[in-house]
């Protein structure tokens, strides 16, 4: 398969079409800011690609990863860490003088892509699982050999699920351990909160539809509001009321450093993995 002339500069190739690969080329159609027919993805794996081709209509589909990578200005690298180096040396040959190769593999380096790809304009992205609903938090670095106008459109594409951040690479590990692992832990503190709900004599169904709507509007809250996450916990403890009386609990119990110590045992264990 050889994609059009006319439609390479637009064309993003995916490497990998797993669920964040499908989170991604889903993001860029809903946001219109890619055409289905200039996504191509390579994956070796059939129900994979089955599930791209119903998510996004008339996205492309190459033989081989080289042949995905040759057609496109922008390719992500959507594969799992340990299978990079092997992906790496599959499109290298086939990436354009011009391309920028966007890894999404969690702990792989900017100087180790750039050695297995062989190019110097490399983004590091590390993205969370709300992505596959538009909600996500993407955090990126790069090599200086990248262009501000493919900088900016990375940034663009990656915006269209969710909020986008900058940081520098010796940060990556701690958002990893942030923002990556981030999602397992409020999971979990959403069915502690449901469970608490059962407990106290809610039916289960209502106790998590309670847990989750509360996490997410008070989310909403602390982002539209700009306003310390303090400033409204304070706001909600009435003297003597029921919420001073839980939060005497919780700080009882330690959750608020058990989930301190998550999130640096999480950057810990990403420093290892790298």
């Amino acid at each position: 398969m050889t994609a059009p002339s006319s439609s390479i500069d637009r064309a993003v190739a995916m490497i990998g079409g797993g669920q964040m690969a499908l989170a991604l080329a889903a993001g860029f159609r809903r946001a219109g800011l890619v055409a289905p027919a200039d996504i191509v993805v390579y994956d070796p794996h059939a129900p994979a690609r089955d599930r791209l081709a119903a998510a996004v209509p008339g996205v492309r589909f190459a033989a081989t990863a080289a042949e995905a990578a040759a057609a496109a200005g922008i390719v992500f690298l959507a594969v799992k860490p340990q299978q990079a180096a092997a992906a790496c040396g599959e499109i290298a040959p086939s990436l354009r003088a011009d391309a920028v190769l966007v890894s999404i593999a969690a702990g792989v380096t900017l100087a180790s892509l750039a050695g297995m790809a062989g190019t110097n304009r490399v983004v590091r992205v590390m993205p969370n699982t709300p992505c596959l609903v538009g909600q996500g938090v993407s955090v990126v670095c790069q090599t200086s050999d990248v262009p501000a106008p493919a900088a900016a459109r990375v940034r663009d594409l990656l915006a269209a699920v969710g909020h986008v951040h900058e940081a520098d690479e010796s940060q990556m590990n701690a958002v990893t351990g942030l923002s990556g692992s981030g999602p397992g832990f409020v999971a979990l503190l959403v069915e502690a909160l449901a469970d608490g709900g059962v407990k106290a004599g809610l039916p289960r169904q209502l106790a998590l539809a309670l847990a989750i709507e509360t996490l997410s509007g008070t989310g909403a809250l602390l982002e539209q509001t700009g306003e310390h996450p303090a400033q409204i916990k304070d706001r909600v403890s009435s003297p003597g009321g029921t919420t001073i009386a839980g939060l005497a609990v919780l700080e009882q119990r330690g959750v608020r450093g058990a989930l301190i110590d998550a999130v640096v045992a999480a950057t810990n264990r990403a420093k290892e993995l790298a």
